[in-house]
């Protein structure tokens, strides 16, 4: 066991947990190379998509989705012991699949946020909301230069909007439907930072955000969107990978596109 007791029961009550280093900065900063090269087209092959967030608004936040087709470092990123042997554990299973990653990249002074919002409502086709996300900063993420907000407890709360949870502009306050929440709970904001190298994970239903980075230094990360292996194909909706999908509804998503990365509690051969 990676975790104690105690580390499992605050992912299960929070919906989010930092647990430490998983590369050092030198390989963190050969990432972060990777993922420039990959970003100016310089990778053998391409990703699924490259895209800006806030084109033509003078703010940037570039999103690359499944990194690891285009570079083969990234593909063993899926498959790093520490994180998947930690999602085991959070998941209560011995089976791990990767649904798929995702770059946010947010420049230096430029750098656009991202919105209040819930992952699992963005992916329909993924059934149960069981998924986790490992995510990886590739320089240090501060509150300075647009690291992650977390809402503690959200997970438990259900769907909100298809996802979307609003967002003040002044002050990067969450503005959700209180009329959709339960009554009596408390809506309170932290932030993440996160160390280059370390590891964060959480839920795919908990609130999350990050505001403008306006610092001097950019902030590079890795999100792996990871589920159980009872994780099933559910045609309720669209997604961006969905064109990747052979199996049929109702039965366990697997396929060259969803790498299974642990089985019967192993890192899988690759």
């Amino acid at each position: 066991m990676l975790l104690t007791p105690e580390q499992i029961a605050e992912f299960h009550e929070r919906g989010y947990l930092k647990y430490g280093k998983v590369y050092s900065d030198s390989e963190a900063d050969t990432l972060r190379e990777r993922m420039f090269a990959v970003m100016e087209g310089r990778s053998e092959r391409p990703a699924e998509r490259i895209a800006d967030f806030h084109a033509g608004t003078g703010r940037k936040m570039i999103q690359i989705v499944n990194i690891w087709e285009a570079d083969p470092l990234f593909r063993e990123h899926l498959y790093n012991p520490t994180i998947c042997e930690v999602l085991s554990e959070l998941m209560g299973t011995d089976t791990v699949r990767v649904w798929h990653d995702q770059v946010q990249y947010k420049p230096p002074k430029i750098g656009g946020p991202t919105d209040w919002h819930q992952d699992h409502p963005y992916w329909p086709i993924v059934q149960p909301a069981d998924l986790i996300s490992a995510w990886v900063a590739l320089d240090d993420a501060t509150v300075e230069n647009g690291c992650m907000w977390m809402v503690p407890g959200s997970h438990k709360w259900g769907p909100h909007k298809g996802g979307t949870i609003g967002t003040n502009p002044d002050n990067f306050d969450p503005l959700p439907d209180l009329s959709a929440l339960p009554a009596g709970i408390n809506i309170e904001r932290f932030p993440c930072e996160v160390k280059k190298g370390e590891v964060m994970f959480h839920h795919c239903l908990t609130w999350h955000g990050s505001p403008n980075n306006n610092s001097e230094r950019g902030r590079p990360a890795i999100a792996v969107h990871y589920m159980p292996g009872y994780t099933r194909y559910e045609p309720s909706g669209e997604h961006l990978v969905e064109h990747h999908v052979h199996v049929k509804a109702g039965e366990p998503l697997i396929g060259d596109h969803f790498p299974t990365v642990l089985e019967h509690g192993s890192i899988v051969a690759h």
